[in-house]
């Protein structure tokens, strides 16, 4: 379990300071390339939820690393109703700018190494080693890997 106290001073950051900066970027089309958008549907509201995770595109699959695990509101959500959205532009510069919304669905893969998929997603992508940090800062040991499996586009 994260230390109570770290988690305290950690999570208001990133909730209250950190996902809003990057959401007004993301709307604006400014993103990074390592940044995309989950959007789930809330569990008890049913209304749309959306925060920024990072980009971990994969031709027509999506992967994400949940450090909090099967505590964290989006894995909540998406375990209630797994079609999600997301909106994400190539993690590679070189395969173009544009960020565009996509839908599929999400599958929790509990017995996957995170730490290890963290890694390999990362190779060739050194802003999403950055993202690293924080996700471990975060984890208590308990992070759970989703695959997104993305609809065919057309």
């Amino acid at each position: 379990m994260l230390n109570p106290r770290l988690e305290r001073r950690i999570l208001p950051l990133q909730n209250k300071l950190l996902n809003p900066v990057v959401a007004w970027l993301i709307a604006r089309g400014l993103e990074p390339p390592t940044y995309a958008v989950l959007e789930t549907m809330g569990r008890r509201t049913g209304r749309p939820r959306r925060v920024p995770v990072a980009n971990g595109l994969d031709g027509d699959t999506f992967w994400l690393i949940a450090a909090l695990g099967e505590r964290a509101a989006f894995v909540r959500n998406l375990r209630a109703d797994p079609r999600v959205r997301i909106k994400a532009r190539p993690p590679r510069m070189r395969d173009g700018l544009r960020s565009r919304w996509r839908t599929g669905t999400a599958h929790p893969l509990p017995d996957d190494d995170a730490d290890a998929r963290h890694r390999a997603l990362g190779r060739g992508r050194p802003g999403y080693r950055l993202d690293g940090v924080l996700l471990r800062a975060l984890s208590d040991g308990d992070m759970l890997t989703v695959r997104i499996d993305l609809d065919p586009e057309g």
